[in-house]
């Protein structure tokens, strides 16, 4: 009998679920806090209370994580530098920290338009490989012809060793800006990839588990752990991919609706008749416009650990921080500091300056601190501390944008009160320490003019209602979430009507059932196995590669003479459409068995299919202007064992 393992290391827990292979019954599941900046922790605490007799029986693991979503939702990417190359227009700003122009670049047929500045290049790569963990490189028109990207990463790793991540390595798709976007956030994402998968690996090898591992692609797809520490950035929502397929999974349904709540965000989806919708101009995550292929998912900064803060108004999120009610049990002597904190006065309030807002060291080291840095760190310690606390230390303030910085960096923890606080001061979800919570709630509510169990409902119902307002979001597409919350919100709100069910995943979503009933008339599941559901979803994903190969006539004056093929691996020209044809239909077949190989199986085992998309105007005569060949790769990684 044999058995696979599904790990969802998420930002605030990391599940784990052991499924038989013979019949897919799940046999035991666990669940542990997420650990920063070690993630091993995390993933050995949930392995632990795992039954370790089937566990020694796994023979594949899976695994899915929305870190790479929360890194970017919260913005605590490495910092990363930005080469451009060629004639940009860059229409608003990009998420890298440091950003340049250089001369180079390719037209639409791949034909160099100006030398590559190679000395602008080293200069930049020079002035910033101290200042940035990672560097990205986006060219004008590289998906014709990467020749540019792939001299400037040669440059940059001579002179820096760091990761460079270039456009083209992402996507074949047209869209210059966005490509340099998707190429930022995946310079972001390497270094926290990195650790992650070794965290896993490193574990795997210290059981004795003759075990092949896999990560959960944002499509729903899988990839080996060589392709994802490559490309980190098919990651960001596989949290989201995994939910929607653990969704479908334990409610048995083909067809539904998907809230699943995170620490860190809530995730809304949907899968018509067991095939989850994709985002044909890529994933948009953050506010930023990728060009990953993901399912079409709306993630939100509002999960049961973000910050509940007050200035002028309660503030739920967008950042993440550990809950009172968990810092009580990791840190003994937490509860009677925030007893005694002292109450700012309202003209203080930040969201660093609140009564129940601590800061403690994580263990990790920052990357080249500042003077400011150093200083602060110097204070911030093991135990937590307030900025009340800090104040008394350094005589002064701590900079709100050292604080930032530090909390980026995963240098320092943030700690305090959440929505998890306010569950535990209802009584709907008392894992860690209630007390603590209540502590949290009563210093918070003076604000409000609130008993503190009407303030911590006021905070469930919107959270609940923030789930309903990207739920429907997501469905009304482009009609805004301003427009659908001032419908719910009128002195006559409306309820919405969904057709389908709607299946609630998360710790204790349970609790949010009433609330959300209250706002959408649907059936509304939450599955046995709720809880673990992304888990579970890490499981059912399949092996798949997609390739795109673009045929197109190198001059459109004589259309039926000389041929360009554009495909990942770089540029080809011949002078028959036919010999174009057939080179690609190879070379795709290639690029995927290549791909794929990593999976182990033999190559009779991995279904290629292709489709093949002519683009002519009306009453073209000629070959067509341009041909799209699509290759899909698929295997199952269950088949492994």
């Amino acid at each position: 009998m044999q058995y696979s393992l599904g790990i969802d290391a998420g930002g605030t827990c990391t599940d784990a679920v052991i499924l038989r292979d013979s019949d897919s019954r799940i046999l035991d599941t666990s669940k542990a806090i997420t650990t920063y900046p070690d993630l091993m922790v995390g993933i050995r605490n949930a392995l632990d209370k795992l039954n370790p007799e089937y566990l020694s029986k796994v023979k594949l693991v899976s695994v899915s994580t929305t870190l790479s979503t929360n890194t970017i939702l919260e913005k605590t990417g490495y910092p990363v530098g930005l080469i451009l190359v060629g004639n940009y227009t860059v229409p608003r700003e990009l998420p890298a920290d440091y950003c340049t122009t250089v001369k180079g670049g390719h037209d639409s047929n791949g034909d160099e338009l100006q030398p590559l500045d190679l000395t602008a290049v080293e200069q930049f790569a020079v002035s910033l490989k101290k200042k940035v963990s990672a560097f990205a490189v986006s060219s004008y028109f590289s998906t014709r012809n990467p020749e540019h990207e792939l001299k400037v990463k040669e440059i940059i790793l001579k002179l820096t060793g760091h990761p460079v991540v270039c456009g083209h390595e992402l996507s074949q798709e047209l869209g210059a800006y966005e490509r340099a976007a998707t190429a930022v956030l995946n310079a972001q994402l390497i270094p926290i990839t990195y650790q992650f998968i070794h965290s896993i690996t490193a574990e795997i090898k210290k059981r004795n588990l003759d075990a092949k591992i896999f990560m959960l692609k944002c499509d729903g797809s899988v990839i080996d752990i060589k392709g994802a520490k490559l490309r980190p950035i098919e990651t960001i929502f596989s949290g989201p991919a995994a939910s929607i397929k653990g969704a479908s999974y334990l409610s048995g349904l083909d067809t539904c609706a998907v809230i699943d709540v995170g620490g860190t965000s809530t995730d809304v989806s949907i899968i018509k008749n067991g095939v989850p919708e994709l985002c044909e101009k890529g994933a948009v995550v953050g506010g930023w416009q990728t060009r990953v292929k993901a399912i079409r998912t709306e993630s939100s900064a509002n999960g049961g650990d973000s910050h509940v803060w007050f200035k002028k108004c309660i503030r739920i999120g967008p950042r993440r921080v550990m809950p009172l009610c968990v810092a009580a049990v990791l840190y003994p002597h937490f509860k009677e500091k925030l007893e005694n904190n002292p109450v700012p006065l309202r003209t203080m309030l930040s969201e660093h300056t609140q009564p129940t807002k601590f800061f403690v060291s994580t263990g990790a080291d920052p990357i080249s601190p500042t003077e400011s840095e150093k200083k602060l760190l110097e204070i911030i310690k093991d135990e937590p501390l307030s900025i009340h606390e800090i104040l008394n230390k350094m005589k002064r303030f701590p900079s709100p944008a050292v604080l930032d910085s530090l909390v980026q960096q995963r240098v320092i923890q943030a700690i305090g009160f959440t929505p998890t606080d306010a569950l535990h001061v209802l009584g709907e979800y008392t894992e860690w320490d209630v007390e603590a919570a209540q502590i949290g709630a009563k210093k918070l509510s003076r604000f409000t003019q609130m008993g503190i169990h009407a303030f911590c409902k006021k905070i469930k119902q919107q959270v609940a209602k923030n789930m309903v307002y990207n739920l429907m979001s997501y469905i009304m597409e482009g009609r805004g979430k301003e427009g659908i919350k001032k419908m719910l919100e009128e002195d006559v709100p409306v309820q919405y009507k969904l057709n389908i069910p709607i299946v609630l995943l998360g710790g204790p979503v349970k609790a949010y059932y009433e609330d959300i009933k209250a706002l959408i008339d649907a059936e509304i599941i939450v599955p046995e196995q709720a809880s673990v559901g992304n888990a579970v979803g890490a499981l059912v994903g399949k092996g798949i590669k997609r390739i795109e190969i673009i045929v197109r006539p190198s001059s459109m004056e004589n259309p039926d003479q000389n041929f360009l093929v554009f495909t990942p691996a770089g540029r080809k020209k011949f002078e028959q459409y036919q010999m174009a044809v057939e080179y690609s239909y190879k070379t795709g077949e290639e690029l995927i068995l290549d791909s794929m190989k990593d999976f182990g199986l033999p190559e009779g085992s991995i279904k290629i299919s292709t489709s093949m998309e002519y683009l002519s105007p009306p009453g073209w005569k000629h070959t067509p202007m341009e041909t799209k060949i699509t290759f899909i790769g698929v295997c199952t990684p269950g088949d492994l064992v």
